[in-house]
C-alpha cells in the first residue's frame, strides 16, 4: 500500500492550500482516510477524518469551519482543503489510511510521506 501526498507548501496567513494523497495498493473505497500533523517538538494529531463512503468526517477543534476534507473515490484520492490559514497551521501534514474497511479513518494503518505546510504571519 503507498499514499503519495502532495500540495503543501508557504501560504500568509488568511490563505488557502489544498492537499491531496493519492492510494494505490488497496481498494481505496472501502478505507476511511485520515489527515493528521505533526509541528515540531509536538505529538501527531489528528486534523481531520472522513469514513469510506464519504458520508462522515470529523474535524479537530481547532480546524473545525476552516479545513474541509473530501474525497473521490474513482480518483483513489482524497483532499484536505485548508482555508483561513493561521500561523499555528504550521506543521507536516500526514494522509493515512484506515486499519480496517468500513471505519472512520481516524486509526492509521498505513501512512504517507508528509508534506509540510507552513502559514507566515
Amino acid at each position: 500500500v503507498q499514499l503519495q501526498a502532495s500540495g503543501g507548501g508557504l501560504a500568509q496567513a488568511g490563505g488557502s492550500l489544498r492537499l491531496s494523497c493519492v492510494v494505490s495498493g488497496r481498494t481505496f473505497s472501502l478505507f476511511g482516510m485520515g489527515w493528521f500533523r505533526q509541528a515540531p517538538g509536538k505529538e501527531r494529531e489528528l486534523v481531520a477524518a472522513i469514513n469510506w463512503g464519504g458520508a462522515i468526517t470529523q474535524y479537530a477543534a481547532s480546524v473545525e469551519g476552516r479545513f474541509i476534507v473530501s474525497r473521490d473515490n474513482a480518483k483513489n484520492t482524497v483532499y484536505l482543503q485548508m482555508n483561513s490559514l493561521k500561523p499555528e497551521d504550521t506543521a507536516v501534514y500526514f494522509c493515512a489510511s484506515d486499519q480496517s474497511p468500513y471505519n472512520l479513518g481516524s486509526r492509521p494503518g498505513y501512512w504517507g510521506q508528509g508534506t509540510q505546510v507552513t502559514v507566515s504571519s
